[in-house]
């Protein structure tokens, strides 16, 4: 059981023109090349994503982002609480609009939502963590976690947002060759 306690309810909740205000991250990671990998290059990227509570297809973690914090606070929060992982938050990826089905308020009755997405490289994963009964974590290459993402919004985060993040920053790592398209 683990001592950190996720947020639950929606007193703090921040709403903007009628869209419910969500902070998200896609957390990632090098992983060293082998050769069942067929890759010449000396590093992998791979992305985290965790298993939905409601239904198939895996998520990035996200949730809402709440009146005591930054956006870039609601994202590690997040982080922490749905996939047991910590890190450093590097950049904002950007906002992602989509309707959620589930979180139909009187603020937001069509279930509208705004995402802030940002890069999380993952430096520790948790061994328990405040949603680990109901989440699974899954490290994925790019091409497999665009074909298992639930959602749309997502694939765009995904495509959109950390694929040309990732390789507009990759001279950043010059020190080694990177995958990301394996």
């Amino acid at each position: 059981m683990s001592d950190l306690v996720a947020r639950t309810g929606r007193l703090q909740q921040r709403y903007e023109a009628g869209f419910r205000l969500v902070a998200g991250c896609i957390p990632f990671r090098y992983r060293n090349s082998n050769e069942a990998d067929d890759v010449k290059f000396g590093k992998v990227v791979e992305v985290l994503m965790i298993t939905s509570t409601s239904g198939p297809g895996l998520l990035f973690p996200n949730g809402g982002w709440e009146n005591d914090e930054t956006v870039e606070e609601a994202a590690v929060r997040e982080a922490i609480e749905e996939a047991g992982v910590r890190g450093d938050l590097l950049d904002f990826l950007g906002f992602y609009h989509f309707k959620s089905k589930t979180h139909q308020d009187e603020f937001s009755p069509e279930g509208l939502c705004k995402a802030a997405m940002f890069a999380l490289l993952v430096k520790e994963e948790l061994s328990s963590w405040p949603e680990q009964s109901t989440r699974m974590r899954n490290w994925l290459t790019i091409p497999k976690a665009l074909q298992s993402c639930r959602h749309e919004w997502m694939k765009d985060a995904l495509e959109n947002g950390f694929f040309k993040w990732l390789a507009q920053n990759k001279w950043k790592s010059s020190k080694f060759s990177i995958s990301i398209l394996t």
